[in-house]
């Protein structure tokens, strides 16, 4: 099993190279429909990111407290 704070820095990275795609794709204006599905990839990437380390944090406590 792999842990989730490794897990949330791969899902980190990955909205990272979607916010990337996102601007580069981008044309006359940033309303196309490509850049916005490219950005909302991107937020969901860095939510589960986010998530995944309060995960880890959180397993890191219980730990400790034992």
């Amino acid at each position: 099993m792999r842990s989730p704070f490794l897990m949330g820095l791969l899902y980190f990275g990955m909205g990272i190279i979607f916010v990337v795609l996102a601007i580069q794709s981008k044309t006359d204006n940033i309303w196309s429909f490509p850049t916005i599905i490219l950005m909302v990839v991107a937020t969901f990437d860095f939510g589960v990111g986010i998530r995944m380390m309060l995960i880890a944090n959180k397993i890191k406590q219980t730990k400790s407290k034992k």
